[in-house]
């Protein structure tokens, strides 16, 4: 009788300890969007010239996008097609949910000089590498 008493306490104990384990978060799983953006006018963008690519969560209408990975940079002289990478934790994307890939170039001062004007949707269906392709932006001004 002690003995089933001790084991019984031992299971009481250990049944926790071992509920904690099966609780630890799975491993990252990274999911990478790939890309380039460009434009068709023939100007070259200044030195200081700021780019910004997004993937936002485009769900919601009535509502802003959700950020959920970023890349900018600032030009330093280069000139487009400028390549882009955006990672993602697969445990971060809903796929009840709508994704899209924008992206703007900005002087300094932060006038927009270029935009995308058309949804770039990306489809989350298990792949780990999405490649968008080529990305047009228009000029605003």
């Amino acid at each position: 009788m002690v003995r089933l008493t001790r084991m019984l306490a031992v299971g009481v104990v250990a049944t926790p300890l071992l509920a904690a384990c099966a609780t630890i978060p799975p491993a990252e799983q990274p999911v990478s969007v790939t890309g380039s953006i460009t434009y068709r006018e023939r100007m070259a963008l200044p030195p200081t010239a700021q780019v910004e690519i997004t993937l936002a969560d485009v769900s919601l209408m009535d509502a802003p996008s959700k950020t959920v990975a970023q890349q900018s940079f600032t030009a330093d002289g280069r000139q487009v097609p400028f390549a882009f990478t955006l990672t993602v934790d697969q445990r971060q994307l809903d796929p009840r949910h709508s994704y899209a890939v924008s992206a703007r170039i900005t002087d300094a001062s932060g006038r927009l000089m270029f935009i995308t004007d058309t949804r770039n949707s990306v489809a989350f269906d298990g792949r780990r590498a999405i490649d968008l392709g080529m990305l047009i932006l228009v000029k605003t001004h």
